[in-house]
């Protein structure tokens, strides 16, 4: 039996590189979707050798990536043009968050792609004024509107980061606590990069046109957290604030006069500290991948992946 084909969007991403691990985990037949001036590297020490180049602002290099023969039977968009990304560029990529994610809909619409998976966000229906947060939610509503066959993998908050700064402080015996006082659904990305290939793969297409939340079997506190990470490394970790109260003082004038990208990281945060980041539907989840990780198996898996403790004799 051949491989499964699967176009990887944002495939040379923290995320995407994981998404392709993942894939390759499963001897799928792994497609990147990159820039022309994206770093190749890792997805080529990873095995990847079919790569297809493509802007998401740019409709035509879609549609030609898309319709690349063997057809891919599946599209997997992990893509972000928001936060971060503008920081390091030095303006405001938000377009790949809109009129990207339309572009990328309407070329895998016309491509015929039998499935879209699309890595959105837990809750996004419900904050409209987060702007990366809602901008996923309309493209869930886009999918749907052009009938193209999709499944919105709603992730919570990421255990751990592209810019990993629990790590560090961990190791000191610290877990930063971004919102004191507020449980919010965690995940930890190989857990999303392997539901994420399950999609691509394995799922029937009676399972898709619906978005489902992805997040740990509880919705965790600094607290909680920090006991799960004394757990793992056997010795004392405790949660404290992330931030001086003195930040939380200054950030509506940021908000006001900062630039995109930290607007919408302050929007993300006033409304993660408002309890907005927490599933109320786990068995859709349970339904289409299994029992839930729970917090402790997946602070237990972090600290091994980043080298916190000594891995077990086999």
């Amino acid at each position: 039996m051949e491989a499964k084909i699967v176009t990887v969007v944002g495939a040379s991403g923290t995320l995407g590189s994981a998404i392709v691990r993942a894939l390759l985990e499963k001897r799928a037949h792994v497609r990147a979707m990159v820039r022309a001036t994206s770093d190749r590297t890792k997805l080529e020490s990873l095995g990847v050798t079919d790569f297809v180049v493509a802007d998401l602002n740019n409709p035509a290099s879609l549609q030609q990536a898309l319709t690349a023969e063997p057809r891919a039977e599946a599209v997997i968009a992990s893509a972000a043009g928001f936060s971060a990304h503008s920081a390091r560029t030095k303006g405001d990529n938000s377009r790949t968050d809109t009129e990207g994610y339309r572009n990328l809909v309407d070329a895998a619409k016309n491509a015929g792609v039998p499935r879209v998976v699309l890595i959105s966000i837990l809750e996004c229906d419900k904050a409209p004024k987060v702007p990366h947060f809602s901008q996923k939610f309309v493209t869930e509503k886009y999918l749907a509107e052009k009938r193209q066959p999709y499944l919105a993998l709603r992730a919570g908050a990421f255990l751990d980061r592209a810019q990993d700064v629990v790590a560090p402080k961990v190791r000191n015996g610290v877990f930063p606590d971004i919102a004191p006082g507020v449980a919010i659904d965690m995940i930890y990305s190989p857990d999303l990069a392997r539901y994420a290939a399950e999609a691509a793969l394995d799922l029937p297409a009676s399972a898709l046109n619906q978005s489902i939340d992805v997040c740990c079997n509880v919705p965790a506190t600094g607290p909680l957290m920090a006991e799960a990470f004394t757990r793992a490394l056997g010795r004392p970790v405790v949660a404290k604030p992330a931030f001086p109260p003195l930040i939380f003082a200054i950030l509506p004038l940021v908000a006001r006069f900062g630039p995109p990208h930290l607007r919408d990281q302050i929007a993300a945060l006033a409304w993660l500290r408002k309890g907005g980041y927490v599933s109320h539907e786990r068995q859709k989840q349970k339904a289409l991948f299994g029992e839930l990780p729970t917090i402790e198996d997946s602070v237990a898996r972090y600290c091994r992946d980043k080298g916190l403790v000594k891995p077990t004799a086999s």
